[in-house]
């Protein structure tokens, strides 16, 4: 397949080649011979994502992500679903985002698939290869926009693509069928526009999928929450702010800040009480209505509320969004019991339906490839200024050059996340037992009560039992006009609802008459689901609630058990929050950003060894980094992506991770392709040491989410001790992968110089601990922190009488220092536990920290510790993730600390079994192997006699060590 000739055409529709969120559709019907068909297969590849049918059937969804010069196709075994003697269809539901974000490069709209097929004549003579026919997209394929999805629905965040808004009465679901009729009165169908051949600009090359497809398995609620009657507010919209500031800003996702304003006009038909929301949070306290600056907020932080006494009539609204901007929604919203209605300010010349808001300025603009600056605006414009405090929209008129009315594009009133945050009414119910069986895959439907006529809404939460990532389904019966809003966040407690600010994460879908079923085609991640049915006219029977989690297909190889259930639990907890966060690369969370975060897909390849042994994810990973090439010779640290942001550390684990894959897997081929990629990278790393010989650079400087000195200009000590392993374990690649020893020899000597540049320069003798920073003015951080002195232990910088100082510092922090802020640094921590064998320390740190997550009610690891760092603002806000991946630790030190097992050649042919029972009873558990089957692995205490059972197959060679002090009684056997 990998030099497979395409005799198919890149094609598209409409009249855009990049259109913003636009779902495209497009049908083949075909005629296939009456002769057997011999086996079929369907390759395809899209820009950006497709859901790919064949005769009505969903046969699978992709593409996998892809640097744009490097797009992936996807190839299915198809010749079961194909009809002989009869018509058969293609349909290829296109999803095209149309602005880059982190998983996706922009390029243009477009479907490339073609159909593979031989038959065998009467008397069963297979055809020859050569003489497989093939239907490919060209413009005898005809396509449509999906005229039920509505393009100007929210971005979900700026890490990703868009939520749905769908009105099924717009569109005839069949439409993937054979039988479907395209040329009726009303058809938007129209033959295919031809883009190019395969190689066309900017697909320039194609190459097959990497890695197996996903899994599609159906997840039903395990309980149904609450039952409530709520209200929205009168009036919300969410607007995309960074793209109607900067138009341009949708061929990048870099951070972008503005000055600049939104304004309106909002009409009374009588006096009243207005409250002004920001449900997700505000740019600024700057909001002037008629000239008065409103300034008693209320609310719980991000949210803002603002209640004001108005006379009927106009009133001018004037409000600054001056602000630092990554993508994403800006939500606002108003409610008055009173009749209400908002217009355009610029009256005349403005579109009669387009947005009642218009933009003034940006007075000025940036775009910013590094991390956030908090300082990024410039306020001192005397236009900005002017502006200020407007009464009425004509005393603007000085500034019209300035003044543009909201695209039409970027706005949206279908605000379904804004009307799940502000609830201007809720009223509990009890939750009847008919609506029980609306979770329930069974043949009677749960009935939603209607309250008031269809006047108030009727809100469900229902808990999916644990986290998922998947796509949201269900089936309902309403009437015509019904509005179905779904939204999914991670966690609640009692009446505490963690919204997920920041994340889009919601469905709008309008009914058409009857019974009808959606399964969304956006991915999504969550555990807890909201259903609000909305302007029903009657009440709606809802026959299924469900989920088709998709995950990276894996088998649960690896297991852990021991006499301690807590651990149990924790080590269940990391191997699904391992699985969740595998879906084409690993990713950092399935909710808020699903990105392919390049440094913590080091430590998640490590856990994923031991518990599903999967090996193609984390060579695909590896080998999508230096894609990023172009954008910088540091590459970025998410990939593949349209953020041109380095985090040098992040480059560091991916050059650390390509070693232990290596090591893992004996793979030497692998060795001798990635290895000039590493060292293109470190030799430009290693360009940026200063006249002291340290590594001092501007980038994002980041370790961990806690407030350690970790600047983004200077030299940071944690990255240059990071830098001193990555050369170290460069050198070691090097050498397998053939290297001359010259080269082998260099990568060592600046290891060892940069050692000791840090010993000589960051050493602090007073405090007896390495600081954290030397900022670019030359000042000498006076912050130190855990974080550094674990690295300085487990790279090995500190040696002697520092090392022994470092040590001790492991066992008892010292309160002065800066402590561990995330599972992701307590990952480095267990590292230096286990090479200092202190297991003790590391299981009671593991039990500490990750009960806490147990106490309330996880099914998955938080990103980081309860009430850290960003938390704080809100007590009851424990992590903003609770499900990432970097925080799996358990999974791997379990299975290689505790149970013992570990790998003691490259490619696992020597093991060794070095059980480490500190005050445990009993231990059990597999390990998954690379070249196929497990470790099984038992081991038990009595008195002073350890018990160990290894079951292996014959070909690895075993060695089993016991505990100093402890007798041995070892039982080898064979398992194939």
């Amino acid at each position: 397949m990998n030099a497979r000739q395409w005799t198919a055409q890149w094609i598209w529709g409409g009249t855009e080649e990049s259109p913003r969120n636009e779902w495209r559709c497009f049908r083949k019907v075909f005629e296939l011979p009456e002769e057997v068909l011999e086996e079929a297969w369907l390759h395809i590849a899209a820009d950006s994502r497709y859901v790919l049918y064949v005769n009505g059937e969903q046969v699978g969804r992709g593409p996998v992500r892809s640097w744009r010069e490097e797009q992936f196709y996807d190839s299915y075994e198809v010749g079961h679903l194909l009809q002989a003697g009869e018509s058969n269809v293609i349909a290829v539901h296109v999803l095209h985002f149309g602005v880059t974000n982190f998983y996706y490069i922009r390029g243009r709209g477009g479907l490339l698939a073609e159909l593979e097929y031989g038959v065998k004549s009467a008397g069963g003579t297979a055809v020859e290869s050569n003489l497989m026919m093939r239907v490919g997209s060209d413009d005898t394929w005809v396509t449509s926009r999906l005229q039920a999805q509505n393009p100007n629905s929210p971005r979900m965040s700026c890490q990703q693509g868009f939520a749905d808004i769908y009105d099924a009465r717009q569109w005839d679901e069949r439409w993937v069928t054979v039988k479907y009729r395209e040329d009726g009165p009303d058809s938007t169908w129209e033959p295919s526009q031809v883009i190019g051949p395969p190689g066309v600009d900017p697909w320039k090359r194609l190459v097959p999928r990497d890695i197996p497809f996903l899994t599609e398995e159906k997840i039903y609620p395990s309980r149904l929450m609450s039952l409530r009657r709520v209200q929205a507010p009168a009036w919300s919209a969410v607007l995309d702010l960074r793209a109607a500031m900067m138009p341009d800003s949708v061929f990048h996702a870099n951070p972008v800040s503005f000055v600049g304003y939104l304004a309106g006009e909002l009409v009374l038909k009588e006096a009243g009480q207005v409250t002004f929301g920001f449900p997700a949070g505000w740019r600024t306290e700057n909001m002037w209505v008629d000239g008065r600056l409103c300034s008693d907020w209320y609310g719980e932080s991000p949210e803002r509320y603002c209640t004001l006494e108005l006379t009927a009539g106009e009133h001018f609204v004037l409000i600054d969004v001056t602000s630092w901007d990554h993508g994403g929604g800006f939500h606002l919203a108003a409610h008055a019991e009173v009749p209400m209605e908002w217009r355009s300010p610029a009256g005349e010349g403005t579109q009669p339906d387009g947005p009642p808001l218009v933009i003034i300025g940006p007075f000025d603009a940036a775009v910013h490839i590094d991390h956030q600056d908090p300082q990024p605006m410039k306020r001192d414009h005397p236009e900005y200024l002017k502006a200020a405090g407007a009464t009425k929209f004509k005393e603007l008129q000085d500034l019209a050059g300035w003044i543009r009315p909201l695209p039409a594009s970027l706005y949206s009133e279908e605000d379904v996340f804004g009307a799940n945050v502000w609830t201007v009414e809720a009223e509990p119910y009890s939750i009847p037992s008919q609506l029980e069986h609306a979770i329930l895959p069974i043949p009677e439907p749960g009935v939603l009560p209607l309250f008031d006529n269809g006047a108030s809404d009727c809100e469900i939460v229902v808990d999916v039992g644990r986290e998922t990532s998947g796509f949201i389904g269900f089936e309902v019966e309403a009437e015509a006009g019904t509005v179905i809003d779904v939204y999914g966040f991670e966690y609640m407690r009692d009446d505490y609802r963690q919204h997920t600010y920041g994340l889009d994460n919601t469905i709008r879908y309008v009914c058409r008459q009857g019974r009808q079923r959606y399964l969304s085609p956006v991915r999504r991640g969550f555990r807890y689901m909201v259903l609000t049915v909305r302007k029903a006219a009657a009440p709606v029977k809802l026959h299924e609630l469900y989920v088709n989690q998709s995950t990276y297909p894996v088998t649960n190889t690896g297991a852990f058990q021991c006499s301690d259930p807590l651990l149990n639990e924790i080590w269940n907890i990391s191997r699904h929050t391992t699985r969740l966060c595998m879906e084409d690369t690993f990713v950092d969370c399935p909710s808020y950003e699903q990105v392919f975060w390049v440094g913590d897909s080091r430590n998640e390849a490590l856990v994923n060894y031991y518990v599903f042994g999967s090996l193609d994810i984390v060579k695909r990973c590896l080998n999508l980094v230096p894609g990023s090439k172009d954008m910088s010779p540091l590459y970025i640290d998410q990939v593949p992506s349209g953020w041109s942001s380095v985090i040098p550390n992040w480059t560091f684990f991916w050059s650390i991770a390509c070693l232990e894959y290596v090591e893992h897997t004996n793979d030497k081929d692998f060795a001798v392709k990635i290895w000039p990629a590493v060292q293109y990278t470190l030799e430009h790393y290693l360009q940026k040491l200063n006249g002291d010989g340290l590594l001092d650079m501007r980038g994002w400087n980041l370790l961990d989410w806690a407030p350690i000195d970790q600047p983004n200009e200077g030299i940071v000590t944690h990255q240059n001790l990071l830098l001193v392993l990555a050369l170290n374990k460069a050198a070691e690649l090097a050498r397998i992968a053939g290297e001359e020893t010259e080269v082998i020899e260099r990568m060592l000597r600046a290891g060892e110089i940069l050692s000791l540049a840090i010993n000589a320069h960051l050493w602090e003798e007073r405090q007896q601990a390495y600081l954290d920073c030397i900022h670019a003015d030359g000042r000498r951080s006076d912050i130190f922190s855990m974080q550094t002195q674990v690295l300085a232990y487990l790279t090995a910088v500190a040696t002697g009488e520092r090392k022994e100082i470092i040590g001790e510092y492991l066992l008892k922090p010292k309160a002065t220092f800066v402590q561990i802020g995330s599972p992701f640094m307590s990952f480095f921590y267990y590292e230096a536990l286990v090479d200092a064998g202190r297991y003790d320390q590391m299981l009671n740190d593991i039990r500490h920290n990750y009960g806490q997550m147990l106490r309330y009610d996880a099914t998955t690891c938080w990103e980081m510790y309860p009430n850290f760092s960003e938390n704080r603002a809100n007590p009851d806000q424990l992590t903003r993730s609770h499900c990432h991946a970097w925080s799996a630790a358990p999974g791997y030190f379990l299975g290689q600390g505790i149970l013992g097992v570990k790998r003691a050649d490259p490619g696992w042919t020597r093991v060794l079994i070095e059980p480490q029972p500190c005050d445990l009873d009993w231990a059990r558990g597999s390990v998954p192997l690379p070249q196929g089957g497990r470790i099984d692995v038992s081991w038990s205490v009595d008195g002073d006699i350890m018990n160990v059972r290894v079951a292996a197959p014959s070909s690895i060679e075993l060695e089993v060590r016991v505990p100093d002090g402890m007798r041995e009684q070892v039982t080898l056997v064979g398992n194939g």
